[in-house]
Order: C-alpha cells, then structure tokens, then sequence
C-alpha cells in the first residue's frame, strides 16, 4: 500500500521563539503548539488545563431558544416526547443522554426510538414519523440526524408532530421545516465552534435546559462520559469544546463509568482494580486541574484509542446485526446485573459481527 504524506505547515518563526521564551519550553514543543495554533501562554494555560468553565454559551446556538421553548411547553404540559437517534455509537449515546436527563426531570411520558438499519436505514424515516404520529407523540428530539430530512418533516407537519432537530452534519441549501434545527455547520449559526458530535450537540441542548430551569451545570457531568464515547467513535477533531468535553468524560470514565459501560470492558479484560471506588462526579471539576490523572478503577488508564477499539465497535455492533435499542438500553440502564447480561449480549453480537467481516475479506480475496 502506498501511504501519502501530508505534512503540516512550519509554525511562524518568530511566534516559535517568543512561546519557547514565554513558557521555558524547548523549540520543538514550541514548534508543535503553534502548529496547533497555540501562540500565547494564556492559549497553552487552555491547551494544557482544559476547564468546563471555557464550554461555550449553548444560546449562541442558531434556534437553540426554540428548541428550549418548545421542550419546556412539552414539559410543562405533560406531552408525549420521543427521542430518536440513529444506530451508531453517535446517535446511541446521543439518545441515551437526552432520555436520561429528560427522565431524571420526572417527565413519564416519555421513549426512545433507533431506526432499523436495514429496513429504515440511516437517520429519520417515514416509520419513525408514522411510529411517533400513531402512537400520540406531539414532539419527536432528533439527534445526530434529521438535517437533510426535508421530506419526513414535511410529513410529520401534516401529522401535527413537531421535530427539534440535533445534527452536525453539513446541511444542504435548505434546511427541515422543523421547529428548530440545532446545527452548527447552519451557514447562519454564529456558534463558535463548528466541530460537535451529534451527542455534543445533545449536551450542548441539556446544558440550555439546565440554565434555562436553574439546574446546577455540576449535575451534567455525569453525561460526560457518553460525550466523551460519540467524541471518539465518530472520530471529530479532538479540538476546542471537543477537547474540553473529551478530557473530563475520560476522567469520569477512568473514576466512576456507568454500568454499561463497565460491563463492556470487562468484556474487553479491563477490570476494576481489586477494592477500587468510584470518585464522586463532583471532584472531576475541582480536581481535574490538579495533574492527577492516576485515580483509576480499572487495571490500568482508559485512553481515546480504547475508547474507539474497545467501547466504540461493541456499542455499533446492536445496531449492525440486531437493534440499535439495545446500545440505549444498556447505557440507561443503572442495575450492574442488568447491564452485564445486555452487555453480554452486545458483545455476543460484536463477536458475530467480526465473524461477517473475516468471511465477508475471505470472500472477497477468493473472488
């Protein structure tokens, strides 16, 4: 195989030799950060100590007032809410946040709905709309979907059924008649940072709907963690809010993860040390800064690239053999016991899943 090579421009000279002065670093680190576009000790203070407290204002978001009016009416008035998403790790985790802080209002009236990948395929489909029409739903959050979905809109409008649409993916000339479409890459969003996963764009929504209720931004930390999964699996730039989000997620996945996810590491021969406690989510904040990143519960440190081959193709494989519901199911859920038996189940289907791909390439080299 050929590689190509694609080197990345030499940093300024002169911006080189003053963060080099500046930070009492060597010229090579200097070099790296400015090729980063890291210039001033302030912007490497960012870089290296990221804070919760630099996440932007999620009202800076195109039609994220709307989106926030329209969720609270439904609240308000007891309305039937469905939380869509596709099937990948993406949209998993990205309904799977939304549902549980939905949930954790006390709102009942209330589900979630992953597409088929064969029958539907990929994100909002007239089964879905149909499914949230005849089963009464008024208001439908689509999530790491929906922003080319001109048609299926057009048809819920004709059912009554309002969506609120949450994507990252770039939108073609004309957007979903939808009663918000959250979507940075909008040409009309001045949102300073246009690189969010479709579960960043969910946070980014809870964290509108925390202000906009008075909800203390400590108790969203605990989504970080699936935050952190769709940041990696989906593999955007690890840069801005994303390198932020990235950060504390791995933190609170390294000190206190949430069953489902437990359980698909130990499926993965990563183990809680013997006697190992969690850390309470509130600590991740007050004590992230501190250089600590030692205070894990497994045998060793999660990194990213675990994420992306251990966590990452377990959570798509329900999606690509059965049902994506059961990755929700399993990352809702709150019982160890229960999580392990689904997690059981999902890497069952991770193991038939390489199985199809080894006799799929055996297939294809014999042809």
């Amino acid at each position: 195989m050929q590689k190509r090579w694609v080197l990345k421009a030499r940093g300024n000279p002169d911006k080189v030799a003053a963060l080099s002065a500046e930070l009492g670093i060597g010229p090579v680190l200097a070099e790296l950060l400015v090729q980063r576009g890291v210039n001033t000790f302030e912007e490497a203070k960012d870089f290296f100590r990221p804070s919760l407290s630099q996440l932007h204002d999620p009202f800076l978001m195109k039609d994220m007032d709307k989106a926030v009016d329209r969720i609270v009416k439904a609240l308000d008035n007891n309305e039937k809410i469905l939380v869509y998403g596709d099937y990948d790790v993406d949209g998993t985790t990205a309904v799977s946040l939304v549902y549980t802080f939905l949930k954790e209002l006390g709102h009942e009236s209330l589900d979630f709905y992953i597409p088929d990948r064969y029958s539907e395929g990929y994100g909002i489909s007239f089964k879905g709309v149909d499914f949230a029409h005849d089963q009464n739903f008024g208001l439908v959050i689509a999530l790491d979907c929906g922003i080319k979905a001109i048609e299926k809109i057009r048809k819920a409008n004709e059912y009554q059924v309002d969506f609120i649409i949450c994507d990252h993916h770039r939108p073609d000339d004309h957007l979903p008649d939808a009663v918000a479409v959250l979507d940075a890459k909008r040409p009309d969003c001045d949102y300073p940072y246009k690189e969010l996963s479709g579960c960043g764009v969910g946070f980014k929504l809870i964290q509108a709907l925390a202000q906009r209720r008075n909800i203390p931004f400590d108790s969203l930390y605990k989504y970080l963690d699936l935050v952190v999964v769709s940041i990696a699996s989906d593999i955007v730039p690890i840069t801005g809010e994303n390198r932020i989000l990235a950060y504390y997620g791995l933190k609170l996945i390294n000190s206190n993860p949430r069953p489902g996810f437990e359980a698909i590491l130990k499926f993965s021969n990563i183990n809680r040390k013997p006697g190992a406690e969690a850390r309470p989510v509130e600590e991740l904040e007050h004590n992230g800064n501190n250089g600590d990143d030692t205070d894990c519960i497994f045998t060793r440190e999660l990194t990213i690239s675990d994420l992306v081959f251990l966590l990452g193709p377990r959570i798509n494989a329900a999606g690509r053999i059965e049902s994506g519901r059961n990755s929700v199911e399993l990352l809702i859920c709150s019982n160890a016991e229960t999580a392990e038996t689904i997690g059981q189940q999902i890497n069952d289907l991770n193991t038939t899943r390489r199985d199809l791909d080894s006799t799929t390439t055996d297939m294809a080299l014999d042809a």
